[in-house]
């Protein structure tokens, strides 16, 4: 079944969508189907559709490892450093050239990703970390009334799973929400960055408690605001998170979730978050039009969000210092 998910009367936020067992995949409505027992009819359902190409599903499958793959070139033909968004503008400046390119000959491979597509399913055994360079993914988890609950937001420079380094298994599943292109990090070049480059694994470190700091502000925003000053704290959120990598224009960006991957994220239905939506931009606070947001008034969208960026440890910030 295929939909389109709108915003009042314009196609903001409007993305289609394919439902199928696995709610990265599933359209507006709420609920999910039951994963089924046989994961080969799932895919051949898939397959069916046209969205997912023959072979396994997990992405780091998808091509071999290529070491002329680590670099990408620009328009004139000049190398151009795949990992250069890694920590950019929440503690880039603490990496030295040479851990740069330590690290960017750690990246074993590039992959174009589908929007939709799982990408690690909770559980299963991982050996890679993947880099987000483009696109949209998500971390979430899933309801046994099969409801989904989105439990990160990954963004581009973001390692979606380096938590998975020491952990091996991930509790809940990766997908990409809009198409996505990763630099794949084999865990054993982790290992030895372990080993040879103590501060650079620090800012490894450093990243996975960024994403806690995120992960505490979640709970904060679904535990004790309301809905507007949920959708809100989100929208300035990623607001600042996009403006650190160069990926805002002024103060509007480029927003491609629908308004149920919104309710997933904000614990809400996608009916209240049509109304919330409407109620910023009726207040004159954001502006919603062909997939763009636009932060009108920051201020008052801060305080009816209770947001305050700290969080984020931008370089930019009052907590920043050079380390």
């Amino acid at each position: 079944m295929l939909c389109d998910v709108m915003i009042g009367d314009s196609p903001a936020f409007g993305h289609t969508v394919i439902s199928n067992r696995c709610s990265v995949y599933r359209a507006g409505g709420g609920k999910r189907n039951r994963p089924s027992a046989n994961r080969d009819d799932d895919r051949v359902a898939l397959l069916a559709l046209g969205r997912v190409p023959p072979g396994r599903a997990c992405p780091h499958d998808a091509s071999p490892p290529n070491p002329a793959a680590r670099k990408e070139t620009n328009g004139d033909g000049n190398s151009m450093r795949v990992t250069k968004d890694f920590l950019r503008g929440r503690g880039r400046n603490g990496l030295t050239q040479a851990e740069k390119d330590v690290l960017e000959g750690a990246v074993e491979r590039i992959e174009h990703l589908p929007a939709r597509r799982i990408v690690t399913r909770r559980g299963e055994p991982v050996t890679n970390s993947t880099l987000l360079l483009d696109g949209v993914m998500c971390r979430y988890m899933d309801a046994r009334d099969g409801f989904r609950q989105l439990v990160a937001l990954q963004l581009t420079g973001d390692f979606v799973d380096l938590h998975g380094y020491p952990l091996r298994r991930l509790d809940h599943d990766v997908g990409t929400l809009t198409e996505a292109r990763v630099a794949i990090i084999p865990h054993a070049r982790i290992d030895k960055i372990l080993i040879d480059h103590p501060h650079l694994a620090r800012l490894l470190w450093r990243s996975t408690l960024l994403d806690a700091a995120l992960h505490r502000e979640w709970i904060f925003r679904i535990g004790r605001l309301d809905a507007a000053g949920r959708l809100a704290h989100f929208l300035l959120e990623t607001y600042h998170r996009l403006r650190a990598v160069g990926a805002a224009d002024g103060n509007a960006f480029d927003f491609a979730l629908t308004q149920q991957d919104l309710g997933e994220a904000l614990g809400l239905t996608s009916v209240h978050v049509n109304r919330m939506l409407r109620r910023l931009r009726e207040g004159g606070m954001a502006e919603f039009a062909r997939g763009v947001v636009r932060i009108t008034d920051h201020d008052r969208l801060a305080r009816l969000g209770e947001f305050d960026p700290d969080y984020l440890y931008l370089e930019t910030g009052t907590w920043n210092r050079d380390d």
